[in-house]
């Protein structure tokens, strides 16, 4: 490995790096409020290196940073895909870090390993949307996943303890099963990465040589979907996420519902659009058949959830099924147009900005009221009016009403999948629409609940300035995406010219 080598892949090391310093600190000092104040500060040198890279490929007017005789470059590729995912990650955990000020003084002699392990998880996902071979995508979804699972433990009680029980045992299980998918990839083609899985399918296509024909192929690509699927929070593989989400710690949370979020779908689009995107055939089926089924099975579940965490639980899953859309509309194309995989991409840029909205919110207002029951919020604009309306804001969002960000991101999704000219693709885009009205009930409920009914307490709710800061930032993002959206889908278009080859 050289300097080069470094420089490549400078932002997760430096991202590392802030992690074990922050456990370092946490060892010498007692003061807590400094952790947070270095995780958040610390994070301006991945954010930095991350932004020169992005001017070296600028400069350059390359489309990935390469070297001969980079050892980095087998595994990874550096370019305006990775870094686009690279700034996304780094923005939520940096708003994360910020709102659990006030969280973490419940665990007070435990927030350097709190704040190092979302760090350290954070490391692993900036690994992961930049992996191109097998093997390294493996590692950085164990890195990114396990963290994950101690910090869904992290709270003395038995929810918590069984939320990352759960987490732990059905993630190492769909880690099992992808395992299990990529040896059967290596096994067909005698190759891990990318772009020679890809040349050897071709090829064995066109000579049809494959030694157990292409239902073998088709049950790895099956067996990869069951472990992505985990990952993307998509049904069937949604049985962990309402425990989970209901036990683990908020701030946690929303950083899963997000981040881990995004990271999975980067993963799946370089995986399927530069791995597999020489079968061809009908194999996207099952991407649509999963976004069916997670939209149906997480906004009507959502329906009958009275805890609201329980409830975004089931939501991330519905949202999972709309982005599934984007990507099925990815796998179905006929042409290398990235209105497809851009659209996914501006997807979970506005998904992440409402749902850390609304889960900046329930931290804020859960720390209070020691409640996450939506009856507990009863006229909750008159004892927190600003977390209301933010609240309410980020509710409407998710629904994919105007003027928010999702509103856009759901209409770029749905005609990025009629374009494909696929008469399924136009049914599934009913199915979302029809799922979209569906989702307005439960949403709709809250804001009913905080608005229109009698306050349980009268005290104030209340937090402090840096969770202030956070959510309004996450506020602004969520209106900014749905008054100025193509500043963002450009940045979205140009980082998928990647994978198309541009």
């Amino acid at each position: 490995m050289n300097a080069y080598d470094l420089y490549l892949i400078s932002p997760p090391l430096a991202l590392a790096a802030l992690a074990m310093l922050v456990i370092v600190v946490d060892l010498l000092t007692r003061r807590t409020g400094l952790l947070v104040g270095l995780s958040f500060v610390g994070l301006a040198a991945p954010a930095a290196l991350s932004a020169w890279q992005v001017a070296d490929l600028t400069g350059s007017g390359a489309s990935e940073l390469a070297a001969e005789g980079s050892v980095v470059l087998h595994t990874l590729s550096i370019d305006k895909f990775s870094l686009f995912f690279n700034f996304l990650i780094l923005a939520a955990v940096g708003l994360v870090v910020l709102v659990s000020t006030d969280y973490v003084r419940r665990m007070e002699r435990l927030q350097g390993e709190f704040f190092g392990l979302m760090l350290l998880s954070a490391t692993g996902m900036m690994l992961l949307v930049s992996a191109n071979e097998l093997i390294t995508m493996y590692i950085a979804l164990e890195l990114t996943t396990l963290p994950l699972a101690a910090l869904a433990a992290f709270l003395p009680n038995g929810r918590s303890s069984e939320a990352g029980m759960k987490f732990l045992i059905i993630g190492a299980l769909s880690s099992a099963l992808m395992l299990y998918g990529m040896a059967l990839i290596y096994g067909f083609t005698g190759s891990t990465r990318l772009d020679e899985i890809a040349a050897a399918l071709s090829a064995g296509a066109a000579a049809g040589a494959f030694p157990f024909g292409s239902m073998a192929i088709l049950l790895a690509i099956v067996l990869l979907l069951v472990g992505f699927g985990f990952k993307m929070s998509a049904a069937p593989f949604q049985m962990w996420v309402p425990d989970v989400y209901e036990g683990a710690p908020t701030p946690m949370v929303a950083f899963l519902s997000v981040a881990s979020k995004a990271a999975a779908f980067a993963l799946v689009l370089r995986v399927f659009y530069i791995g597999f995107d020489a079968l061809g055939g009908d194999w996207w089926v099952l991407l649509a058949g999963l976004a069916a089924l997670s939209m149906t099975v997480g906004n009507l579940v959502a329906i009958a959830q009275r805890n609201i965490k329980r409830m975004f639980g089931y939501s991330t899953v519905a949202h999972a099924g709309y982005l599934l859309v984007g990507v099925a509309a990815v796998a179905s194309a006929t042409d290398s147009e990235t209105f497809g995989p851009s659209s996914v991409l501006f997807y979970l840029s506005a998904y992440t900005a409402a749902n850390l909205t609304a889960f900046f919110a329930i931290v804020c207002i859960g720390n209070r009221i020691n409640s996450d029951e939506i009856y507990d919020y009863s006229g909750m604009v008159r004892r927190a009016p600003f977390l209301a309306i933010t609240l309410a804001l980020a509710l409407i969002a998710l629904i994919g009403l105007p003027p928010t960000g999702l509103f856009f991101a759901k209409i770029y999704v749905f005609a990025a999948a009629i374009n494909t000219g696929e008469s399924l693709m136009t049914w599934l885009v009913i199915i979302g629409v029809v799922n979209s009205v569906v989702s307005a009930y439960y949403y709709l409920r809250v804001i009913k609940v905080m608005f229109l009914q009698t306050p349980i307490h009268t005290e104030r709710v209340r937090a402090s300035w840096p969770v202030n800061v956070a959510l309004g930032v996450a506020t602004l993002a969520l209106v900014w995406l749905g008054v100025a959206p193509m500043t963002l889908l450009g940045a979205a278009e140009r980082a998928v010219s990647v994978l198309a080859g541009g």
